[in-house]
C-alpha cells in the first residue's frame, strides 16, 4: 500500500508525500517502487510532466543510470512516456541528468521497436523531435563522435532522420527548424 501511495504521489506531483516515503524506507526503496506494469516513480512523474519530482528523485536513486532505462511492461523507459506525453522540461530532466546514460537514453528502444524520438514524431510533436534530434549521437568530421545539447545553431535548417522499426523498416523524416 505505501508502494502504491509513491506511486500516486509520483503521478500526482506531490513531492511532500515522496519525501516522507523516502524518509520512512529509504532511497533504495524509491528505485524498487513499481506498479503491476512495471512502471516506476520515474515513468509516473516523466508521463505526468512532473520535472519536480524528477529534480527530487533522480539525485536519491542510489542506481539512477539503470533507473532511467528501467523498462515497463511495453518496454518504455521514462523518456518514452515523457515523449508520449510531451513533456519537454521532463524530457530534458531526464536525458540531461549527470550520472545518468544521457544521449544513449535516446536510443532505448520499447518493446515494439521505437525510440522516445519515433513517439515524439507519430505523435506530431516537433519540438521534442528537434530537441532529442540535436542530443543524439551523431558522427561527426573525422568520425569521432559528439554530443550536442539540442537543436541550438540549427535554425533555418531542415534536418533529415531515419527511424528503423522493429520489423527493419524505415521511416525517413523531415524536422525544419
Amino acid at each position: 500500500e505505501d508502494t502504491d501511495d509513491a506511486l500516486l504521489a509520483a503521478r500526482f506531483g506531490d513531492t511532500d508525500d515522496l519525501r516522507a516515503f523516502a524518509a520512512r524506507f529509504g532511497p533504495a526503496a524509491l528505485q524498487r517502487a513499481t506498479d503491476t506494469n512495471g512502471n516506476t516513480l520515474l515513468h509516473m512523474a516523466a508521463a505526468n510532466g512532473h520535472t519536480d519530482v524528477l529534480t527530487y528523485l533522480l539525485p536519491l536513486l542510489p542506481h539512477p543510470h539503470p533507473a532511467l532505462l528501467a523498462q515497463n511492461a511495453a518496454g518504455s523507459t521514462p523518456l518514452h512516456w515523457a515523449a508520449l506525453n510531451a513533456h519537454l522540461p521532463a524530457l530534458q530532466a531526464l536525458v540531461r541528468f549527470p550520472r545518468g546514460p544521457g544521449a544513449a537514453l535516446v536510443d532505448a528502444r520499447d518493446a515494439a521497436g521505437r525510440s522516445a524520438l519515433a513517439h515524439a514524431e507519430e505523435g506530431g510533436w516537433e519540438e521534442g523531435a528537434r530537441w532529442l534530434v540535436g542530443v543524439m549521437r551523431i558522427e561527426g568530421d573525422g568520425g569521432a563522435e559528439g554530443e550536442g545539447e539540442g537543436a541550438e545553431g540549427l535554425e533555418g535548417q531542415e534536418i533529415e532522420v531515419e527511424i528503423e522499426d522493429a520489423d527493419g523498416g524505415i521511416a525517413r523524416l523531415s524536422l525544419a527548424q
